[in-house]
């Protein structure tokens, strides 16, 4: 059995996501604690929104990861406050979204404190261009808006700025 919490991070951080299957859970900056105390990993994770439908999943699969490197006790804890950004990507993680196919986002979440920020062009992931335009607020998920390329006429889902 693994004892180091090292490694019980590096279990936890193995988790993908289930509606961005090419991240993981911590690419996405969802995983924000593991600890171990007495045979047992707590995982704390906050969803990308708190009416996430992939919790459930996530749940399941880190207790499968974990029961599977030998732990019997797991326990996850969701918690909401703070409220998940983007900014808790990973760089790793949006270089795998573009890669994947879907624009990851851009600028700053935390500067939406001030003036309403004017929304700038999004780079298409298949050619590069910046024309682009929004067909739907909402992509594939919630926390997706799809795009439409202007230049090579693909559709793709863009990572929301949150």
């Amino acid at each position: 059995m693994v004892t180091a919490t090292a490694d019980a991070w590096r279990i936890a951080a193995s988790v993908h996501d289930p509606e961005v299957p090419v991240l993981t859970i911590e690419d996405l900056g969802i995983l924000r604690d593991v600890r171990e105390d007495a045979g047992q990993v707590t995982v704390t994770v906050t969803p990308t929104y708190s009416g996430c439908p992939a919790m459930d999943t996530i749940r399941q699969d880190l207790e499968l990861a974990f029961s599977a490197a030998g732990y019997d006790r797991i326990h996850v804890t969701t918690v909401l406050s703070p409220a998940w950004t983007t900014d808790w990507m990973t760089d790793q993680g949006k270089r795998k979204l573009e890669a994947y196919g879907i624009a990851p986002p851009t600028g700053t979440a935390a500067a939406a404190t001030g003036p309403i920020r004017v929304a700038l062009a999004v780079k298409c992931p298949q050619c590069g261009s910046l024309r682009t335009r929004e067909v739907s607020r909402f992509g594939s998920t919630s926390c997706k808006a799809l795009f439409e390329c202007l230049a090579c006429l693909e559709p793709f889902d863009h990572f929301k700025v949150h």
